[in-house]
């Protein structure tokens, strides 16, 4: 499952041809985290500030982000937390630099960042949904994953056993579709990435003395 990533830099949107982001976000985006949403609106492509980790409506706070960051492609009519969000299709894409995996060395998780070989930015999958908290509007959203024991790259990642999942990659060819999905069937986008089109390496967690309990989240084996 994807805790981590980096989202898209403004050089790599300018080079998609992306509407201009405007809003700040950081580098790295960890579970209750702010983060850009591709989608589709009646003006055309929209960026929104979404919150990493959907929030259902009927949510008293916004605790439940830390367990719904990640939504299996499979069960998404089925769970409370998603059931609404995608009857409706709401379906958008998470663009990113890079995503962050464990991959258990001796034992061991270690950091490993997935991107693509030619430096694009690329589009993951994502379910979003718009509740009020309070007095508040939340805009948030999640990451659809799938089963991928059988990817060549993403078999290789999550703890030891038979359970392997990986994001949703939507094609840039296949943008416009995804983000325009009128029905909850998915079966034509739950395809693994391209391996020849992707690379994946080690890469350490900065250390910093002061970090939030999620920012040290590949350091407490929980990935």
């Amino acid at each position: 499952m994807c805790a981590n990533f980096k989202p898209l830099t403004r050089s790599q949107q300018q080079a998609l041809n992306l509407p201009d982001i405007n809003f700040e976000y950081r580098e790295e985006v960890y579970p209750n985290y702010s983060a850009p949403l591709l989608f589709q609106s009646q003006h055309g492509l929209e960026w929104r500030e979404v919150n990493f980790g959907l929030i259902p409506k009927w949510a008293e706070d916004k605790t439940i982000a830390t367990r719904t960051y990640n939504a299996r492609n499979e069960t998404l009519l089925q769970k409370p937390s998603f059931a609404e969000a995608a009857a409706k299709c709401k379906f958008g894409v998470i663009a990113v630099d890079e995503f962050y995996e464990s991959k258990y060395i001796d034992g061991k998780p270690q950091r490993w960042g997935v991107r693509r070989r030619d430096g694009q930015a690329f589009y993951i999958a994502a379910l979003y949904e718009i509740c009020r908290l309070g007095d508040e509007v939340v805009r948030s959203a999640s990451m659809i994953t799938m089963d991928a024991i059988d990817h060549a790259m993403m078999k290789d990642f999550h703890e030891p056993g038979p359970i392997k999942r990986s994001v949703i990659v939507i094609p840039h060819a296949r943008l416009n579709a995804w983000l325009n999905l009128k029905q909850p069937n998915l079966h034509d986008f739950v395809l693994g990435f391209p391996i020849e089109e992707f690379e994946c390496s080690h890469v350490p967690k900065a250390k910093i003395e002061k970090v939030s309990p999620q920012l040290n989240f590949f350091d407490s084996g929980q990935a």
